[in-house]
């Protein structure tokens, strides 16, 4: 039986040709702070314990605050990430409207998570997450796992109040444009009759960041709290002005990328979780 925690390194278990990338795409280097106590990898998957310095990876043509780290993963772990994703009971997956998802370590809910244990393969990112020190001293606990085929999306809405208001995005198998809008009922203008809040979607859009495979993207602050984000439902990406990290992800304006099927673990932390575990109904 072959060991459901290996992985081969530069293995494709998908089968999957490799995904096209934007023309003279070049790896970035990234920039990497050892800490003192940084927290171990648990995981099979990964590669590194390091705590990484977020500030240099800002997006600075978005509000604050975004940042873009490519290369978060390795091309080896990417692909054992998403074989342990694809060994999942069928149970574990749920269907939606345009994706489908697993959700891992609790439901949140507005009286307290419920905790569950994440899986070794899975908590060893959740570590890696939480050693950037983007939860407020907190450890990450909650995990989606969301695929996208080609054509799907998800509407423009906001995570809320359940969530440490900090979401971290690790993309899996294929790219994605994350567009980014002003809520329906907020605008940049004082929505008198004079001047209308915009209340389009395209009206409404304020830019979009291109999310390639093995990146992981962090959103806090306004770009959290005030922006809604979505994908739109399309097989296919254009790099327009509005992608504010395209020279990061070497793209120029004009490129057509078409998508294939996209994996991310959205790995957040739920501040409010109950101390006692439910088992057959009974509090314990």
């Amino acid at each position: 039986m072959e060991d459901p925690w290996s992985c081969v390194a530069g293995s494709n278990s998908t089968g999957k040709k490799r995904r096209p990338t934007c023309p003279g795409r070049a790896r970035q280097p990234l920039l990497v702070e050892k800490k003192a106590g940084a927290l171990g990898m648990a995981g099979p998957c990964s590669e590194m314990s390091e705590a990484w310095a977020v500030e240099p990876f800002r997006v600075a043509q978005s509000p604050p605050a975004a940042y873009y780290i490519p290369d978060f993963i390795s091309e080896a772990e990417e692909q054992c990430l998403l074989q342990q994703i694809y060994s999942a009971p069928k149970p574990k997956w749920t269907q939606l409207s345009g994706r489908r998802l697993q959700n891992w370590g609790g439901l949140p809910h507005p009286k307290g998570m419920v905790p569950e244990k994440l899986p070794p393969w899975l908590q060893g990112y959740v570590d890696k997450v939480s050693s950037l020190g983007i939860f407020g001293g907190k450890l990450a606990n909650h995990v989606l796992v969301n695929e996208y085929q080609p054509g799907e999306g998800i509407m423009p809405h906001e995570d809320g109040p359940l969530y440490f208001p900090t979401v971290t995005t690790i993309n899996l198998g294929s790219h994605t444009l994350l567009d980014f809008y002003h809520p329906v009922t907020r605008g940049p203008q004082s929505g008198s009759q004079e001047n209308p809040a915009p209340q389009t979607e395209e009206e409404r859009h304020v830019l979009s960041l291109l999310l390639m495979p093995r990146s992981l993207l962090v959103l806090q602050e306004d770009m959290y709290v005030r922006y809604l984000h979505g994908i739109r439902p399309v097989t296919e990406d254009t790099v327009t002005q509005k992608v504010a990290n395209a020279g990061v992800c070497g793209c120029a304006f004009g490129d057509t990328l078409p998508r294939e099927t996209r994996v991310s673990l959205t790995i957040r932390h739920v501040p409010k979780v109950l101390k006692t575990s439910i088992i057959l109904g009974r509090r314990k």
